[in-house]
């Protein structure tokens, strides 16, 4: 990289520092016990370019790389995960499903409003009974002349309620066939499309997770993405750079629970010294700063795949896998090493250990990771 570009990413994520620092870390603590999602926050982030961050600059956004993208996100989530998860849905998932799949009057009908952060957007593909096997999904969309008339429900969707558009997998043939969903843009006003249930969670509690109910919706054609019975590819090739995102999340949750360790760990002080000069707590340390390095290369690794546009499925799994299993590692070490005090609200470890475990199981579980990783190196 040369030295234009390295000043270039520098002063991006000098730039989300500070808008973390100052927008973020004062409001956070509260965003999460009372489970209040800041959507006139999301506006500000829209505002700074952060809504439509892979968005070319021709459809309202700021045309940047993975490179910045994962530096983004790893900024903002070492300040807060909840607000990093939901800026990696927004951008990762429906806008980049549009961007990626739609055509050029629907790129340029909803692209502006998303990167601009004027709406926000959901993405849905989980269901209750169908979660990684999404083949089976009971959600349905059958034609009527040029509608689609959609009934079901997704959940665990990030922004169901604030969210004014989602696109949505739904079944266009027969369970378990192959090519047998279909992907639709659904706007909130649609009759019949609303939220429903939202969870009450353990952690990343500012980033609203509900559901989405469909009751006989009627979605013009027009708001199809691709070819009938393409859904569930074009969900994968999303997922694909998902999982990146994740992975990005992930080294912001490790990296905000290091520095906060570590920073404590030279602070507290036991038997005459500070508690890092212990053995136990210096290892527990050089291991977390070795995984933070590791994961680190892995998803600039995926990226640089992405940015190539070479497939990096399997990298972007690995990624994802050994990042968010790393962040769970180092918070919970964390916590450890911040001994009582980490169990208790006034210091920060106990929420990057309820934020953590979340990136284990979105976008893909752990196993299903490995599932991917195994199947792309037996081929």
């Amino acid at each position: 990289m040369n030295t234009e570009y390295l000043e270039n990413l520098d002063m991006i994520a000098r730039t989300a520092r500070d808008f973390a620092e100052k927008n973020i870390r004062p409001y956070m603590m509260d965003w999460d016990e009372k489970q209040i999602f800041p959507t006139e926050l999301f506006h500000q982030l829209g505002e700074m370019g952060f809504m439509g961050i892979l968005v070319p600059e021709e459809y309202g956004g700021s045309g940047l790389s993975y490179d910045e993208y994962v530096m983004i996100l790893d900024e903002i989530s070492q300040v807060d995960p909840s607000v990093g998860l939901s800026i990696a849905a927004h951008n990762s998932l429906c806008t980049h499903h549009i961007y990626e799949f739609g055509n050029e009057e629907q790129r340029r009908k909803w692209l502006p409003l998303l990167a601009s952060g004027q709406i926000i957007g959901a993405w849905g593909l989980t269901e209750h009974n169908t979660g990684s096997d999404s083949g089976g999904m009971n959600t349905t969309a059958v034609r009527d002349g040029d509608e689609w008339i959609i009934n079901g429900a997704k959940n665990f969707i990030t922004h169901a309620v604030s969210g004014k558009i989602a696109v949505v997998m739904a079944r266009t043939g027969e369970k378990d066939s192959r090519n047998n969903s279909t992907a639709f843009v659904l706007e909130k006003g649609m009759p019949g499309f609303s939220s429903g249930k939202k969870e009450n969670k353990l952690g990343m509690r500012a980033s609203e997770t509900a559901e989405l109910v469909f009751d006989h919706v009627r979605v013009p054609d027009a708001n199809r993405l691709g070819d009938v019975g393409e859904g569930f590819k074009q969900a994968m090739k999303v997922l694909d750079g998902g999982r990146i995102s994740i992975a990005a999340l992930s080294l912001g949750i490790a990296r905000g629970a290091y520095k906060a360790a570590l920073q404590y760990s030279k602070e507290r002080h036991q038997f005459g010294k500070a508690i890092n000069s212990f053995q136990a707590i210096n290892f527990m340390l050089a291991d977390m700063a070795t995984e933070i390095d590791a994961a680190e290369l892995l998803i600039k690794r995926a990226s640089h795949l992405k940015n190539l546009k070479k497939k990096m499925t399997k990298e972007g799994a690995m990624a994802k896998l050994y990042a968010s299993e790393a962040c769970v590692r180092i918070a919970n070490n964390a916590l450890q090493i911040f001994g009582g005090y980490g169990y208790t609200k006034d210091f920060p470890a106990e929420k990057y250990y309820r934020d953590a475990k979340l990136c284990t199981i979105g976008e893909g579980t752990s196993e299903i990771q490995r599932l991917v990783i195994g199947r792309e190196i037996s081929r």
